[in-house]
């Protein structure tokens, strides 16, 4: 089975972001009218660029023989070059995977990829080149994920950055994942330290046991914080990541917050400029539903978020919505009455929950079926969402 669509997207338009996809459309045609071509090496296809002609084609950040630009664009090509001076490809057209954001860490942690794009970011001046690189590359990021989420039953998991590899919170988050993974859900977190680092960590390592999963909870735990030790933090996660197997889970963090290391144990990771877009997305994607876990005022605005939308579902539209921890929600951070106000007499109301164990928040989501197709990246307004 080939990893690309073989089906015309949109009537006639053909996407094309891989070099097995080029050569599959190229054999089969006389013109690239209406092809999207997207950050594909085409340097050793002259001879298939010549016959073909590209009239209507849109070339988005390929890399071309000698000539075959000009012809291109003569014959009515679109062509667009990569931006210049930027450490990153605006035009990507897979999500990352964590070596793709530690590439260079064996020359220390600056020298990452991850670390110069944010250096970029928090450096550019607001020069529209720079603008436009960014907002490319966010989009790119969007197809990306939408082919990648398609068919999946994704859970969010929502939680603090804060929590430390050695306190019984990081090990409860982890625990989640891992129930979640193994009850045949794709766990997806905001790609960061903390809670999601866990439950990406519990999903990551679905094929072990419990009493396994512990045991790599515990080799973390002597580097318990990245705080004035991201080298070694990283270096640990690594090592773990390396033998705790390859369960998919997905990260969705942002260079807005660059300051705080990658997360090393998503599988996929939709990495984004723009912070409100990832917030959003994070929360589209969630189509199987969202758990909480204990976490401040950005978890409880992930909260309310996700359930302005389920309280405009209509019924059998909605997602379920899981608080764990009876007394944080209800008396430090007192956001389950609010929540039970919100949804009240509305279809979703069946779908919120406040749990107290890591079973009950698993069986809650496991009781969702989500509907036929898994989750959708490009969704229609909130009050339609789910």
């Amino acid at each position: 089975m080939p990893d690309f669509d073989e089906r015309p997207q949109h009537g006639r338009r053909i996407d094309i972001s891989s070099l097995a996809a080029f050569d599959f459309f190229a054999r089969r045609a006389s013109s690239m009218a209406d092809w999207r071509l997207q950050d594909v090496d085409l340097t050793d296809r002259a001879g298939a660029l010549e016959r073909l002609d590209g009239g209507g084609a849109l070339l988005l950040g390929c890399d071309l023989p000698p000539g075959a630009r000009e012809r291109l664009v003569a014959q009515g090509a679109i062509v667009f070059d990569d931006v210049p001076d930027t450490p990153f490809n605006a035009y990507r057209s897979t999500l990352y995977s964590p070596d793709d954001l530690v590439q260079g860490f064996d020359e220390g942690y600056p020298a990452t990829f991850d670390a110069r794009v944010y250096a970029w970011s928090r450096t550019r001046q607001h020069d529209v080149a720079d603008t436009l690189a960014a907002a490319l590359h966010d989009h790119s990021i969007d197809d990306a994920l939408a082919d990648w989420v398609r068919g999946k039953q994704i859970v969010g998991v929502m939680g603090g950055h804060a929590l430390t590899r050695d306190s019984d919170a990081y090990r409860q988050a982890a625990h989640l994942g891992h129930g979640l993974a193994r009850a045949g859900r794709v766990v997806a977190t905001g790609g960061g330290p903390g809670a999601m680092e866990a439950a990406n960590l519990g999903a990551r390592a679905v094929a072990l046991s419990t009493e396994q999963l512990d045991a790599a909870i515990d080799e973390l735990a002597a580097e318990p914080a990245f705080h004035g030790a991201i080298p070694a933090w990283i270096s640990s996660a690594r090592r773990v990541a390396a033998r705790v197997g390859d369960g998919v889970s997905l990260g969705i963090p942002t260079w807005h917050y660059g300051h705080e290391p990658p997360n090393s144990f998503a599988t996929a990771i939709a990495k984004y400029f723009q912070n409100s877009v990832r917030e959003s997305i994070l929360l589209r994607v969630a189509s199987a539903g969202i758990v909480v876990l204990p976490g401040a005022g950005g978890t409880v605005q992930e909260i309310f978020q996700d359930a302005c939308e389920n309280s405009y579902a209509e019924d059998g539209a909605w997602a379920p919505l899981v608080l764990l921890g009876e007394r944080y929600w209800t008396e430090t951070m007192p956001a389950w009455p609010l929540l039970q106000a919100v949804m009240r007499g509305k279809p979703g109301e069946a779908g919120i929950a406040l749990v107290d164990s890591v079973a009950d928040a698993v069986a809650a989501i496991s009781a969702f079926e989500p509907a036929p197709g898994g989750s959708a990246l490009h969704a229609p307004a909130p009050e339609d969402r789910r």
